[in-house]
């Protein structure tokens, strides 16, 4: 229903019922790719009600040239790749504020915990996350859409706006960069 051309129209004139449909379609898959980018648990549920609220207040502006998933999947990358930028300013801020003598509270980092992730993986898994960390961000985005979210190639290049053939490229490569960085783990 949600690909259906009356469906999407019922969202564009602000219909509450199509939207909230939508919500709860599309909710878990938004959490967990904004929660595998961010990797913060305490900020996910924010970032999905930007995400959600950008989605209501643009829907008019969906013009249809992609499926009205890869546009929510493009909304929700947004939004967490915003964050990150946000957060990456602030700790750039509290760093120069440190040097000039301001004193900062050093903020603390919970546990990650994905909940696609069982509880025998959570410590390999952490690992993992914080090696995707350091991987591009179009590599990292590429992967954890492929692997963690379990979209096709295909459907990652859409959302992406690449090629078939550069979506594997960045898998090939971030691959590649993962087994580096992982590789002290993984050699004991």
């Amino acid at each position: 229903m949600s690909e259906l051309p009356e469906y999407i129209q019922l969202l564009k004139n602000g219909d509450r019922l199509a939207f909230n449909e939508l919500v709860e379609k599309y909710q878990h898959k938004v959490f967990n790719t904004v929660l595998s980018i961010t990797q913060q648990n305490q900020d996910v549920e924010d970032i999905c009600q930007e995400v959600f609220l950008q989605i209501f207040k643009s829907i008019k502006d969906f013009r249809g040239d992609s499926k009205l998933s890869t546009w929510i999947y493009r909304v929700s990358l947004s939004k967490a790749f915003e964050f990150e930028r946000k957060k990456k300013a602030q700790k750039r801020i509290n760093y120069f504020k440190n040097v000039i003598g301001f004193e900062i509270n050093e903020i603390q980092v919970p546990d990650f915990n994905h909940p696609g992730v069982t509880l025998q993986n959570k410590e390999k898994a952490a690992i993992l996350f914080k090696a995707l960390k350091k991987l591009p961000d179009n590599q990292r985005l590429a992967f954890t859409l492929i692997k963690a979210e379990g979209l096709s190639y295909e459907e990652v290049g859409e959302i992406m706006n690449n090629s078939l053939k550069s979506i594997e490229g960045l898998i090939q490569r971030a691959k590649e960069n993962l087994r580096t960085i992982l590789k002290p783990y993984y050699s004991k």
